[in-house]
């Protein structure tokens, strides 16, 4: 089953909570984000509902029973599209629980939000097929495709055990790389940090071992969407990916949102997908009706830089690129059905990272490496300085919303990181 819209979604519904009113906020009553969050280091997380500038503390208020945020992915599409039934009616401005639920509301701002489930499992995939034909026209001028990208949505196991929140910082790595010029490698700091602009999916309910899980219900096993920053040493990168890919290069760190915009949220916002004339079909085992239908997502995707010394000057962030995640070569179905093909079991909170989501235009590209044309062309910030990859004290904040006439915009909040140096020794 896929989410369908319904009257949680009406434009028209607005909460006790003013903020939530706001046209500006990512969060107002038909987004209602699901996430983790406590009011100091020795509490434990609790699961809460982003409405305005606030969170819900939702067991507390009695709409679970547990603030295992792993517990709830797995009871399923219909427990998820429930829960958020009853909150958007007791959150609604003229609910007759208001003065009940403020005592179990506080300011996003005085708590700390945290990765929102336990992420046992991490793939990344390579959905993004701008970014794929931009970086391959920078290593292979006359092939940036590979023959099987247009078969088959390829991805790679990564690191679950460095996925941080939004916030926390993220410090250069050192490895080793090996310049083109030189006749050996040598071990350092990286040189080439750069971000990836992804969208992440949290998996749901799982399937056993031994079991695939079909296009025709593959959706259903998506719990919602984070953003993604899957930080990368491109140095690092272009030394040791032969014959096997990422590793070192990847490992350090992987930035999430704290809010996981669940499926139900974005049901509005759901389009048709279709490859581009003369492409191939799918295989059958990645060919679905309903997912030709509405299997692509319409969310505005936004990377943003702040350096130190902006930060410095009071100026903010600005904004480096857009793009969309219509773009993507292959569906959230399509990663679910790929990945379980073999009966690999995935698990709740496991997470799919989308691969870079690069736009068609030369000034979309998801990652400095494409912006800068792989260093050679270094971007010129609004204060007049320049840069082909990442400095220490710079910030990066990811940005996505979704909005559509006669829709109320909703968003995913900040997925934000800073920079800092290398480990000493």
């Amino acid at each position: 089953m896929n989410a369908a819209v319904d009257d949680t979604h009406d434009p028209r519904l607005e909460s006790f909570v003013a903020s939530a009113n706001d046209p500006a906020t990512d969060f107002p009553l038909q987004n209602l984000p699901l996430g983790r969050f406590r009011r100091g280091a020795r509490e434990a997380w609790r699961i809460g509902v982003a409405i305005g500038d606030q969170v819900l503390a939702l067991r507390d208020a009695g709409f679970i029973e547990s603030d295992d945020m792993n517990e709830l992915m797995a009871a399923g599409a219909a427990a998820r599209s429930a829960l958020r039934r009853a909150l958007s009616s007791a959150l609604s401005k003229d609910s007759d629980r208001a003065t009940e639920l403020r005592r179990h509301l506080v300011a996003q701002a005085d708590v700390e939000l945290g990765v929102p489930c336990r992420i046992g499992d991490y793939t990344d995939f390579y959905t993004g097929i701008h970014h794929a034909t931009s970086v391959g026209k920078l290593f292979r001028p006359d092939n940036p495709l590979l023959p099987n990208y247009k078969w088959v949505p390829i991805g790679y196991h990564g690191r679950a055990s460095s996925i941080v929140a939004s916030g926390h910082p993220i410090r250069r790595p050192c490895g080793q790389y090996k310049d083109a010029d030189a006749a050996v490698p040598v071990f350092g700091p990286t040189r080439r940090l750069d971000y990836e602009l992804e969208l992440g999916a949290l998996v749901g309910q799982g399937n056993a071992l031994g079991e695939p899980i079909a296009i025709a219900g593959a959706a259903s096993h998506v719990f919602g969407l984070v953003l993604f920053n899957d930080w990368t040493a491109r140095d690092v990168q272009a030394w040791e990916y032969q014959p096997l890919g990422p590793f070192l290069s990847k490992n350090f760190a992987s930035t999430v949102s704290p809010w996981i915009v669940t499926l139900d949220a974005l049901a509005p916002f759901r389009a048709p997908f279709a490859r581009p004339d003369g492409d191939p079909a799918p295989l059958p085992y990645l060919d679905d009706t309903q997912d030709r239908a509405s299997g692509a997502f319409d969310i505005t995707l936004e990377v943003w830089l702040q350096t130190a010394a902006m930060r410095a000057a009071g100026q903010r962030a600005t904004r480096l690129m857009h793009s969309n995640f219509r773009d993507s070569y292959w569906t959230l179905a399509q990663l679910v059905a790929h990945h379980t093909a073999t009966g690999c079991n995935l698990q709740p909170g496991d997470l799919l990272g989308t691969g870079t989501q690069s736009g068609p235009g030369p000034d979309q590209g998801g990652s400095l490496l494409e912006l800068s044309n792989g260093g050679r062309n270094p971007l010129r910030l609004p204060n007049g300085e320049t840069r082909a990859f990442l400095q220490d004290g710079d910030t990066v904040i990811l940005r996505g919303y979704a909005e559509a006439p006669g829709r109320r915009r909703i968003g995913f909040g900040d997925c934000a990181g800073t920079i800092v140096a290398a480990a000493s020794g």
